[in-house]
């Protein structure tokens, strides 16, 4: 998500991944990952290609953003895009959450593959717009994510309060409450962007609710051939409401009053775009591939090609990339389009993973302790190895 509203696209001063999220996206060594083999079984292409088209429409949707305002068809396609491509990493994130407790070795998992590079990318980009931009005034603050980070502190609160979710009786509509008092709430501030965690967190319990036969169910071929003239509708409904609608309110980041509307207006838009984006998301992984495809082992690196694919862009808006006028007629637009996705999938490749896994999956072993039953655990696995050893 960017912040193409706010001054400069990065503090929450009068406008998500992305992944994350990309990320979307899960942690990259989270336990819940379809990335590892677990009990010998092969993972589930179809989530791996979910990520990374997801992470290659969050490119788009950045690469759209400085050009948009020259198109109303651009715009009306970003609008769409911005639907559903966050709530479907955050949903997707939700679902390989569903097993997560308080065991130390996922703990350890979720320090070392969220808050960590949380804390060094939080700390990144300010550094490279002092560098790039020339702005050496630029602060660095860990309370206020900057740019694409906010996916990080969200997916860290978020799984953390996965037993709460799985504990109470009623958890999506307690998570839709919450995101409706939060839109009528703009004291909340811009404190670890708590305005978009509690928005967009109807998405991430909605996937730890949900059940494998779910999926199945939006992957039969009627649903596939549904989906064609819904985006075809939404598409034409967001080309009418481009003149009438605050794009704002597809980041999720604001309350109703922050956004000139009245306070009413928060719980309803809460409520009907979490029905779109659910409709459109249904869609989406609709037309998923799901079997092995060329991009499919991108998936386990849609993390890195989220919050690296930043750099490139916010370059791009510091040194006036964007302000050739190629870039604003069709052609152009198109040019970029295909650029956006191209740069996002070479970020999600091996090499770049192997290049940066210290700042996204650091091992850490010297921070924390041995737990005892891991060390039981190891203990019990080394004198079976020995029996059938001796056996042999």
């Amino acid at each position: 998500m960017t912040n193409s509203l706010r001054p400069n696209g990065d503090r929450k001063a009068p406008l998500p991944p992305a992944q994350s999220s990309a990320g979307g996206v899960p942690s990259p060594r989270s336990p819940q990952s379809p990335q590892k083999k677990q009990n010998g079984k092969q993972r589930d292409a179809f989530f791996d290609n979910a990520k990374y088209l997801a992470i290659v429409l969050v490119a788009m949707g950045h690469a759209w953003e400085p050009l948009k305002g020259d198109s109303r068809t651009l715009e009306a396609a970003y609008q769409v895009v911005y639907a559903f491509h966050m709530p479907a990493f955050i949903l997707i994130s939700g679902y390989f959450s569903r097993s997560f407790d308080m065991r130390p070795d996922r703990l350890k998992r979720l320090i070392t593959g969220v808050a960590v590079p949380y804390v060094i990318f939080e700390t990144a980009y300010p550094l490279f717009k002092r560098w790039i931009d020339d702005d050496p005034g630029q602060d660095i603050s860990l309370l206020d994510p900057w740019y694409l980070t906010w996916f990080l502190v969200a997916l860290f609160i978020w799984r953390l309060t996965t037993p709460i979710w799985n504990m109470v009786r009623w958890p999506l509509p307690l998570a839709l409450g919450l995101a409706m008092l939060a839109t009528v709430t703009p004291e909340i501030g811009d404190d670890l962007d708590l305005q978009r965690v509690l928005q967009f967190l109807p998405f991430f319990v909605l996937g730890l609710v949900m059940k494998p036969e779910h999926f199945h169910m939006v992957r039969r071929r009627s649903v596939r051939i549904a989906s064609v003239p819904v985006f075809a509708a939404a598409l034409a409904f967001s080309w009418w409401a481009v003149p009438r609608m605050n794009t704002a309110w597809f980041y999720h980041r604001d309350a109703a009053q922050e956004l000139g509307a009245p306070w009413w207006a928060g719980p309803v838009m809460v409520l009907a775009m979490f029905g779109c984006s659910l409709v459109l998301t249904a869609c989406f992984f609709a037309w998923v591939p799901r079997r092995h495809m060329w991009f499919t082992a991108l998936g386990a690196g849609t993390l890195y090609g989220y919050l690296l694919h930043g750099f490139l862009v916010k370059a791009g808006d510091y040194q006036g990339w964007f302000e050739a006028s190629w870039f604003h007629q069709p052609a152009g637009q198109i040019a970029v389009t295909v650029l956006a996705a191209a740069v996002v999938t070479v970020l999600c490749t091996k090499p770049v993973q192997r290049m940066f896994r210290f700042a996204m999956e650091p091992k850490m072993e010297w921070a924390f302790k041995r737990d005892a039953a891991e060390l039981a655990r190891e203990r019990q696995s080394a004198e079976r190895r020995e029996r059938e050893k001796v056996s042999a």
